[in-house]
Formats: C-alpha cells, structure tokens, sequence
C-alpha cells in the first residue's frame, strides 16, 4: 500500500498491524504508545460480517460516536454511505477479507445541510478463528471537523479507495554452480 500522505495515526496503526501480522507473539515495549497519539482510541472501531452478508460495527470509539452524532453499534457500516458508493465499499471490504491485508478510503463526509469534512478510513483483517471476519478501523478526520459545525455526518462519499497491496512475493531461483 503507498503510505504516503496518510495520517500519522493512521499510519501508526499500519505499522503496528504490520509488526503484530510478522510476529503475533512478540511484544515490543520499545514501540508506539497510545498515550503518543491522542484521538486514536477514541477513533477506532470494529466491524464483523455477519450471516446478512453485511459488515455490522461490534464496537464503536466515542470520537466516531460523536462525529456520526448516533451510537452505530450493531449497525451496518456500509449503511453510511449512499448509491454507488455503498456498492463499492461493500466490494472494497470484501477484497480487504479476501486478501487479508488493509485497505484506506479517502472519503468526504457531509451533514445534513452540506457542511463537508475530509475523512481517513482505514480497515486492517484481524486474525480469524471460528467466528464471523472481523476488521479493525480507523475513522480518522483529516481536518475540517469545526466546518460541520457540531452537526452529526450522515452522507458519505468516496474520493479514493487505496486497496491491499496483495504482492506475492515471486518465486526465488538459486543458482549452484558446480566446478568439476
């Protein structure tokens, strides 16, 4: 995935994804601390996808609660955005599901009567055991937050989707030469 121009917290949560992906186990107290990254608890949410073929939040942080002006769990994420762009972040998760790694959406969200915030929307696979797939993410505003004004966003669309970078890594050849 091209990690640049993302948000610092966003990227936090792609490296620390990425470390805890090579080595579940392993527990580094020399790495990010999420006292050196304020707004990021309170921005991360969970999605599971459930027997309807939907993604339903399982839970919600109180800076998404406060910027969607509604408690979403046990709602469909994909709920949030309208026409097309539903279509296509239904098919974005999926590929995340599919391929295992993150994706990020550039998105746009919109109140009511207009007001527009610039939004961050990452979604990282978490490990799968019996259950449904589940996904964290990261609703992350990119600024713009006093242009809604104190009101709830309800419209979303998207401006970029950034899929999983699915690259395999290529068979390896090894040369052994011989002298006799």
């Amino acid at each position: 995935m091209i990690e640049r121009s993302i948000h610092p917290n966003t990227k936090t949560l792609l490296d620390a994804w990425k470390r805890m992906k090579a080595s579940p186990s392993a527990h580094n107290a020399d790495g990010p601390n999420a006292n050196d990254h304020p707004g990021l608890l309170e921005s991360l949410f969970v999605i599971q996808h459930d027997e309807a073929a939907r993604w339903t939040f399982r839970s919600v942080g109180t800076g998404v609660t406060t910027l969607l002006g509604r408690d979403m769990t046990g709602q469909d994420f994909c709920s949030l955005w309208t026409g097309p762009d539903r279509l296509m972040m239904d098919a974005f998760l999926e590929s995340i599901r599919l391929d295992g790694a993150p994706g990020v959406a550039r998105a746009r969200g919109e109140t009511l009567t207009g007001q527009r915030a610039e939004l961050e929307v990452t979604f990282m696979p978490l490990a799968q055991s019996d259950s449904a797939p589940r996904m964290i993410g990261l609703y992350q505003p990119l600024g713009g937050e006093a242009m809604l004004k104190g009101r709830p966003v309800w419209r979303h669309r998207i401006n970029m989707l950034v899929p999983p970078d699915t690259q395999k890594k290529e068979p390896q050849l090894k040369l052994v030469a011989s002298n006799s």
